[in-house]
């Protein structure tokens, strides 16, 4: 009788304890790290407060961060986007064009778009033919990260400044968010 309850005590424990796990995300306070490994995994279930698994709350703070991640171009099995975008995806999702749209998303204050894809400007429609290749996302990337640079550089806009491109880091890029 003894050793049966010590067994059933074993097993409480080791249940419990493999319940436990280090990688869970804090929906407001996210890792960016953390959130990349999830995605590759394809094991990422943060659930926001309404309760609809999306991207968690990142903030300008972390855009250095996640531009670590914009030329990988690992094909991920999902990507939690908001429940009033597209979840519906005919062609690859690659991790750093959907970083860009974490980012972009931050940049505007709201969605950057229906999907995490950027296309061709004035395509004649959103069919994945339009979607950038990848050394067009690369190039768009780049471009994130130049744009960021020079804003991270205290390059602030006045009343005089006259670049129309100034806070648009795809602009004269020929590409535009889906």
């Amino acid at each position: 009788m003894k050793n049966t309850l010590y067994i059933i005590i074993l097993i409480f424990a080791l249940l419990s304890f493999a319940g436990c796990n280090d990688d869970t995300m804090d929906y407001n306070h996210p890792n960016v790290d953390l959130f990349v490994k999830q995605l590759k995994a394809g094991d990422y279930k943060t659930k926001s407060p309404e309760g609809f698994v999306e991207v968690p709350h990142f903030t300008e703070a972390d855009i250095p961060s996640l531009l670590k991640y914009t030329p990988d171009l690992t094909i991920i099995p999902t990507f939690p986007m908001p429940p009033t975008t597209s979840s519906a995806y005919d062609s690859k999702i690659r991790l750093g064009e959907c970083v860009l749209w974490i980012v972009e998303s931050i940049r505007l204050g709201h969605s950057a778009s229906l999907g995490c894809h950027i296309v061709v400007a004035n395509a004649e429609n959103y069919e994945a033919v339009f979607f950038l290749n990848d050394s067009e996302l690369l190039d768009a990337a780049k471009r994130y990260k130049n744009w960021w640079s020079e804003r991270s550089s205290h390059h602030t806009r006045t009343m005089w400044t006259i670049d129309t491109c100034y806070d648009n880091p795809l602009c004269g890029s020929g590409y535009r968010w889906w």
